[in-house]
This record gives C-alpha cells, sequence and structure tokens, in this order.
C-alpha cells in the first residue's frame, strides 16, 4: 500500500537549520541520504524530495495567480516521501526516523488511488 509522509517545518526549524555550521548541515544532510538509500533497498521508497521555501511558492486559485506565502500560519511543508510499504504501521515506523518527527510535524497519510482508501 502507498502511503506519502509529510513533513512540515516551521520558523523554528528554518531558524536552526540556517544558524548550523556546514558540517552539521552535511551531517544532517547525511543522514537523509542513508535514510534513503535503506528505504531504495528495501524498496519501499518510491521517491523522496525536499521542497522549497513558502514564498517560493505560486499559487493559482479559481482562476487567479499569486505568490507566496499565503497565509498566516507556523507550519509549512518542507518535503516528502512517497512510500510502498506493507503496512500503515511500517510507514509511521519510517516516519518516526525523520528528523522533524522529534521537534516538528511529520504526517503519514495513506494514498487514495482511483478507486478510493485500501483500508
Amino acid at each position: 500500500m502507498k502511503y506519502v509522509v509529510l513533513i512540515y517545518g516551521n520558523p523554528d526549524s528554518r531558524q536552526a537549520w540556517e544558524g548550523m555550521s556546514e558540517e552539521q548541515r552535511a551531517a544532517g544532510l547525511a543522514y537523509y541520504q542513508q535514510l534513503n538509500d535503506d528505504l531504495d533497498e528495501s524498496g519501499e521508497r518510491i521517491v523522496s524530495e525536499r521542497l522549497a521555501y513558502p514564498e517560493l511558492t505560486t499559487r493559482i486559485s479559481a482562476g487567479t495567480t499569486t505568490d507566496g506565502p499565503f497565509a498566516e500560519a507556523k507550519e509549512f511543508l518542507a518535503g516528502f516521501y512517497l512510500l510502498d510499504c506493507e503496512s500503515h504501521e511500517r510507514a509511521v515506523e519510517i516516519a518516526a526516523r525523520i528528523p522533524e518527527a522529534a521537534f516538528g510535524v511529520v504526517e503519514v497519510r495513506p494514498v487514495m488511488g482511483l478507486h478510493g482508501p485500501e483500508l
């Protein structure tokens, strides 16, 4: 079954990342690379991407195009994983390995597909 793991950032996590040394950032990125490698080896990772900050967003709503950010929100979507796991519990186990789960928000959501959720 497919799951999307949504990783949320916030101004504090953004400031923490920007305040890290090059070595600390490299270690953080290396951790994600190891997670990706582990999930590639198990065949569970379909794709994962880090997203640009909200101010680089363009929104199209009711035919009108505007630049972001759009609301006074503390959290923003920072990245995602699309996984193919045998169970919801396994998807949650993987999501718990994402560093933001320890201090922010990481959401696990089943992918519905064309015929609805596979519950």
